[in-house]
């Protein structure tokens, strides 16, 4: 593919992405589309045939980029250093498509095939990383000993949950004085990696006291 083609196709993707989070897939229209990338119509479907086509793209590039960065966060590091940095990627990741992950489990729990398809195949892959980090941190006695999916489903509630939350309720003005700013304050980076320290905090084993 040539350097223009691969131009074309970039601002297509990305006019995808800033689309989708507002439309929905029902709403996105290959013109819209288009339009918002500045590309010729006909160039749309040279590239992409259909509109299932580009979507899968749209929401396959976004994930890929996550978990390329994931699975080096993972590998790099002892098992603890490891899930530190990869629920940090994690958090990240939902901040930064904060409004189109809404969306896709919005339309996933609507029934919408193409949502559903998506998270059928790719949820299992980054939470068999973090399983596996927790087991080895289990191993290893850094963390505590419960059962895998409890521990998961902790540091879940602790590190993503307020990025969501936080953020649907601004957006929504649906609570006085939880502002845009709030938001952006609980989703940034350093707010994101205290979190993370305080949810390893809470399933860190517990240390063996002395015999002596």
């Amino acid at each position: 593919m040539t350097r223009p083609s691969r131009n074309i196709v970039r601002r297509l993707l990305e006019a995808g992405r800033e689309l989708y989070p507002a439309t929905g897939m029902a709403g996105l229209s290959v013109r819209k589309v288009a339009e918002r990338a500045g590309v010729n119509l006909g160039m749309f479907h040279y590239h992409f045939r259909t509109k299932d086509a580009f979507v899968r793209q749209v929401l396959q590039g976004a994930y890929e980029e996550m978990f390329a960065n994931l699975e080096l966060a993972a590998s790099a590091k002892a098992p603890r250093a490891g899930l530190r940095a990869a629920l940090n990627v994690l958090g990240r990741f939902g901040r930064d498509h904060s409004r189109l992950l809404r969306r896709l489990v919005s339309e996933a729990l609507a029934g919408e095939p193409l949502a559903l398809e998506f998270l059928r195949n790719n949820m299992p892959r980054h939470i068999a990383v973090i399983l596996a980090l927790i087991a080895a941190g289990q191993r290893q006695r850094a963390l505590r000993r419960m059962a895998p999916h409890q521990a998961l489903a902790f540091l879940a509630g602790s590190v993503a949950a307020p990025i969501v939350v936080v953020g649907a309720i601004a957006e929504r003005a649906i609570v006085p004085g939880v502002t845009s700013d709030l938001a952006a304050l609980v989703a940034s980076d350093d707010a994101i990696a205290e979190r993370v320290d305080c949810a390893l905090a809470g399933i860190a084993a517990k240390p063996r006291r002395s015999r002596g």
